[in-house]
């Protein structure tokens, strides 16, 4: 059995705030298990482990499986890159949407260059709030509206209101116009709370990888997921055959993972949710990636940490 793990560093485009922290390179790792790969990339600010705990627990596994013994891993994102690089992947059939466009950065910057975001028109845009002054980010919800009549927005919070805040903002946006707002608030209760005294459409996503209650609610419309932070690829599907099962839509999403792991987040969309635009519009901002030009890891970008043929 071919076993290895590499780690690698990758730099961002430009600075990216993640739950306040700054941060200016993607850091993660790559496992090989005989002829398949798979990513572990826990991402700061919303993985519950850090990349020191991963790096310690991948190693530990393939110790493990090099002596034949079967392995447990208890964290997210070392399940699931261990699950992806043994997983007997089947052949992809269906096209999937494009992904749609994730805007990031200060309303005063996107105000003057939201063009450059935009300039193809997509039908659906997601743009992250609850970041700056809410008259800043309202004003530039209400320039994209105006601009392009015909663009639906996902806007995401990433749970950085209170109840009040987000009714607050609510009151100022056409639900029409919002495909949903997702994870207004830390907790499913305010979230339910707010959704229901404005209609606006709602979905979930952080809520799920830090396993908080939720339910059914009229305005939920998606269940987010994030592969890398839900852990198990048995957790993953537990979602979807229970988003499925409620009408939800399963909207597959990035954790600014490299070419490896957004190559198996868009096989995996492919699966799970083949109509719907995949959330995986972070490559752009990586300023380089791992893959050569026949699109494997290319191993003089990686740093080796185990290697047991």
């Amino acid at each position: 059995m071919k076993l290895a793990l590499y780690r690698y560093q990758l730099p961002f485009t430009q600075p990216l705030t993640f739950h306040g922290k700054v941060e200016v390179a993607r850091e993660g790792l790559l496992v090989r298990v005989d002829k398949g790969w798979g990513e572990i990339a826990p991402l700061p600010g919303f993985s519950k482990e850090t990349l020191a705990e991963a790096q310690a627990e991948a190693l530990a596994c393939l110790e493990q499986l090099a002596q034949g013994q079967p392995i447990a891993p208890l964290l997210p994102s070392v399940q699931f890159g261990l699950d992806c690089a043994q997983r007997v992947w089947p052949e992809q059939t269906a096209t999937l949407p494009e992904p749609y466009p994730l805007i990031q950065g200060s309303p005063q910057e996107l105000l003057k260059h939201w063009k450059d975001w935009l300039h193809q028109t997509p039908s659906k845009a997601k743009l992250k709030v609850a970041r700056y002054p809410m008259r800043d980010e309202l004003a530039l919800i209400r320039l994209l509206c105006d601009r392009i009549p015909t663009l639906k927005l996902v806007l995401d919070a990433n749970q950085g209101w209170t109840r009040e805040e987000a009714w607050a903002f609510c009151g100022h946006l056409d639900p029409n116009r919002i495909e949903y707002l997702e994870d207004p608030c830390a907790d499913f209760d305010d979230i339910a709370f707010v959704a229901n005294r404005t209609g606006m459409p709602v979905a979930i996503d952080e809520l799920l990888a830090q396993g908080k209650p939720w339910e059914p609610i009229p305005q939920l419309r998606a269940l987010v997921l994030k592969p890398m932070l839900l852990g198990s690829l048995a957790n993953s599907e537990a979602l979807v055959a229970r988003a499925r099962e409620l009408r939800l839509k399963v909207i597959v999403s990035s954790c600014f993972e490299s070419g490896v792991g957004l190559g198996q987040l868009a096989r995996l969309a492919g699966e799970w949710a083949p109509d719907q635009a995949p959330g995986l519009d972070t490559k752009r901002w990586l300023a380089s990636d791992l893959l050569d030009t026949q699109g494997k890891p290319d191993l003089s970008r990686l740093e080796p940490l185990f290697h047991r043929d």
